[in-house]
């Protein structure tokens, strides 16, 4: 059975901690997009992880870990990770890699450092990791596969190619030094001695897998609001983050996805630059952002403050509906616990008209949220585990979520730990 965790809004829902918790029951794990620009934060026995290529169900022994055909690839990324994960006393994890995997070079993330230097204030808030670059250089057909790295006749006339167009845009567009083709070349040797033990193909691999009855996890990064297509473009991130995406970016057929578990959290935050309705500012957004997350809302990648909102619920009610949720799960409750009462954004105001549809990002900018008011809990929730036990403003607070959604909560994470979840 396969089964999608992705998130409904703009990234740091809390993912890392279902997929890390749904690895349990799983026999694969699969990275399906995006690259080392964002990171999921988990709290196990093992300690504290912010993880960003690695699959968040890497601390179990019985599970493999896949680096699909749709993930930008950072090699050295790849091995410090592990190196780190395994110097905490983690067993060392099987991975493999598929060889139609694209590699993030290192001149994608100097061209994403120096475009964000030359955007000025009009730059994107990009993480600086070489992902859009390197998408960019994916769908140019002029980017890296795995497979290539072991066919040296192609790489010598790639490196070839590649130096002379970028070189151009480096001297003329942005005034810094060319790239090195001899250097490039033994990157790209270095870069094929360190994967080629785990190199295969994945797709082959997974599809084998499927008619075994084995239980594969898709696991998505960011959330639907930073999909090219679906999100607050141009403030999105260069891949698809949607699970319909992860039936391509793992290679297996779409009606293979039985379930997409999509998380919301129970107040909204983002990373970066882009249009957030119900932001909050100053001391509220400072009091939300200190209690928030496991030790403060912080970008598991960048460290970057995150921006703190109330509840979305136009918002996620969409980001589910593009997900194709077959369940949601709230996390983070628990924050919310010092409030007397908690707003909840509940549709826009633009151009005087109320509405509950997510609109494009150029009516986004006028919308205003129009708020509804619960009351809170004032108690703080962690350590109960039966939702029958939870307080009573509380789960008014989940199930009004929940009507507004249009999906049904199966779970909602009361803290950071492993077990701090109550099952519906």
């Amino acid at each position: 059975m396969v089964r999608a965790v992705v998130g409904a809004n703009w990234g740091d829902e809390g993912k890392g901690k279902i997929t890390d918790m749904l690895g349990e029951t799983s026999d694969i794990i699969v990275r399906f997009q995006g690259g080392s620009n964002a990171g999921h934060t988990i709290v196990n026995d093992y300690g504290k992880f912010a993880l960003h290529i690695l699959p968040s169900g890497v601390f179990y022994n019985h599970t493999t870990s896949i680096i699909g055909n749709g993930v930008a690839f950072s090699i050295p990324a790849l091995f410090q990770e592990v190196n780190e994960i395994v110097k905490k006393g983690v067993p060392k994890p099987k991975i493999l890699v598929s060889d139609r995997a694209q590699i993030v070079m290192p001149y994608h993330i100097l061209f994403d450092q120096y475009e964000e230097e030359r955007l000025g204030g009009k730059s994107f808030g990009s993480t600086k990791s070489g992902i859009a670059p390197f998408y960019s250089d994916k769908y140019s057909k002029i980017g890296f596969q795995v497979s290539e790295l072991f066919d040296e006749e192609l790489l010598v006339e790639k490196v070839e190619r590649v130096c002379e167009l970028k070189n151009v845009i480096l001297e003329h567009l942005y005034h810094k030094p060319p790239i090195d083709k001899i250097e490039l070349l033994d990157t790209l040797h270095e870069y094929g001695e360190m994967v080629k033990p785990y190199v295969c193909d994945t797709a082959a691999y997974l599809q084998e897998a499927i008619k075994q009855g084995k239980n594969i996890l898709l696991e998505g990064q960011l959330g639907t609001l930073k999909d090219p297509d679906f999100g607050i473009y141009p403030m999105v991130t260069s891949s698809s983050t949607l699970a319909s995406y992860g039936a391509i970016g793992a290679g297996i057929p779409p009606y293979e996805i039985k379930e997409i578990i999509t998380v919301v959290k129970a107040y909204s935050s983002a990373v970066g630059a882009g249009e957030f309705v119900s932001e909050i500012f100053g001391d509220e957004a400072d009091e939300l952002r200190k209690r928030g997350g496991d030790g403060g809302e912080f970008g598991a990648t960048t460290g970057r403050p995150r921006r703190m909102g109330w509840f979305d619920a136009v918002a996620s009610r969409y980001g589910c509906k593009m997900q194709g949720a077959t369940q949601a799960v709230i996390t983070v409750l628990d924050v919310l616990g010092y409030l007397d009462e908690i707003p909840v954004c509940v549709g826009y105001e633009i151009d005087g008209q109320v509405t509950k549809d997510f609109p494009t990002t150029t009516k986004l900018k006028k919308a205003k949220p129009v708020y509804k008011v619960l009351p809170g809990w004032k108690t703080d929730i962690r350590g109960i585990k039966k939702y029958e036990d939870l307080p009573q403003n509380c789960r008014a607070y989940i199930e009004f979520i929940e009507k507004e959604l249009e999906v049904p909560v199966k779970m909602v994470s009361n803290g950071p730990k492993r077990s701090d979840i109550i099952l519906r």
